[in-house]
């Protein structure tokens, strides 16, 4: 059977979403989505020039083959976060958000309280809201409470490509919530991907670990491998680790015995 997600209403076959910033130029990222297979393609509101969509990057994505999930990157306040989201809305006849409130400038781990509060909002107005928590299973619980369509917990902070430092936090999450839960942010490569979907992970969503790398459209090949990978091996069931060796060949049962 096809082996399908949710995120609201809307159902996805590819667990990869990929973002649009980064890239050495609009050529490679569009080459680099193809290469992905994501269905879901996420563009920060603040980079985009309404005035002249066709000329900006945002002229390049083909919307009748990918569903735009606008984000509110660099905003730092539940207010800004909520305008940007509404912006969007606006600009783009989509209800899907991204919700990004950042809380400090180096680490860009998120303002929680001030998440929520935005998340709130959203919700109450109609918005298919996705934020961007870190790896809380509180936090992701009081998401879920109030109407987010799915939580995406970092692995790690954005851009840094250390991949998931905390995987029993993200177990607990799994365990907590019965929305889709993304990893979001951290993932620096093939493996990355492909260890969050063996926990058990919805769906990863990255952009530096592809448009980052030396060569982005070959990552981007290779992070839609890992993830589709990493999704099987979770539904095969992988075999027990144990301490000691397990003969493959058991000697049960051999003639002569």
């Amino acid at each position: 059977m096809e082996d399908t997600f949710k995120i609201g209403t809307r159902t996805f076959t590819s667990r990869l979403m990929v973002g649009t910033g980064k890239y050495p130029s609009d050529e490679v990222m569009v080459e680099a989505l193809r290469e992905s297979g994501a269905e879901v393609v996420t563009v920060a509101i603040r980079r985009v020039d309404f005035k002249k969509p066709a000329g900006s990057f945002l002229g390049r994505i083909d919307t009748s083959r990918y569903t735009l999930l606008p984000n509110t990157a660099a905003c730092y306040t539940a207010d800004d976060a909520v305008r940007t989201a509404r912006l969007a809305r606006e600009a783009l006849s989509t209800d899907l958000v991204k919700l990004e409130v950042i809380g400090d400038e180096r680490t860009l781990f998120p303002d929680n309280e001030a998440l929520l509060e935005a998340a709130k909002i959203l919700v109450r107005e109609g918005f298919t809201v996705l934020p961007y928590t870190n790896d809380d299973p509180v936090m992701a619980r009081k998401l879920e409470d109030i109407g987010c369509a799915a939580v995406m917990p970092l692995a790690a902070p954005i851009g840094s490509g250390l991949g998931i430092r905390n995987p029993y936090n993200i177990r607990i999450i799994l365990e907590s919530v019965k929305v889709p839960v993304i990893v979001d942010a951290g993932v620096g490569t093939a493996s990355d991907a492909a260890i969050a979907m063996e926990l058990g992970c919805d769906g990863v969503l990255m952009n530096t670990g592809i448009a980052g790398a030396k060569e982005p459209v070959r990552m981007a090949r290779a992070m839609r491998l890992a993830v589709e990978a990493g999704r099987l091996a979770y539904r095969a069931g992988r075999i027990p680790k144990r301490l000691y060796a397990t003969a493959s060949s058991p000697v049960a049962g051999m003639v002569g015995e």
